[in-house]
Parts: structure tokens; sequence; C-alpha cells
């Protein structure tokens, strides 16, 4: 899993921080940034994909990573119908 995380929509819920931590530490006005590498170890990707689905401006977003089938948005929670 590639993330991305759009400063520019963040308002600093903290939401994603609660979640992971270690990915979203929060910034001296509480907003988020990406620490370090955006492709998230898989050991880490529930509490990522929580601080994905959780963030209520959408300012996480998954990457296409290459070898890798685009299974679209992680915001798809598993067993959600798709059309």
């Amino acid at each position: 899993m590639k993330i991305k995380l759009d400063r520019t929509l963040c308002d600093g819920f903290g939401i994603c921080a609660k979640h992971a931590p270690e990915h979203f530490p929060l910034d001296d006005w509480g907003y988020a940034s990406l620490a370090g590498n955006p492709v998230i170890a898989p050991t880490d990707e529930p509490a990522v994909t929580r601080a994905l689905l959780d963030c209520p401006v959408h300012a996480i977003t998954t990457l296409p990573e290459p070898g890798r089938p685009d299974t679209g948005s992680a915001a798809t929670a598993p067993g959600s119908a798709q059309k």
C-alpha cells in the first residue's frame, strides 16, 4: 500500500494520528504530516487504512504501486458492494 497525504485538505482533526501515530505525526498547529516513506508495510496497513477511512476531509489517499494490481481506493470497505 502506498499513500499520499494532502496537507492542503487537512483540517487538523487528528484522527489519523490517533489510528497510526507513527505515520501521521501532528505539527505544532495540530495538522498531520506524513512521516517517512509513503509505502506502508503490510503490518501497518490496517491502522493506516482505518486512518484513511476515518479522515473527515479525505486528505489521505492511496496511490498505485508498480507491480501490484490496482484494486481501487483503500476507502472501499471490505464486503461493500461495488457497481
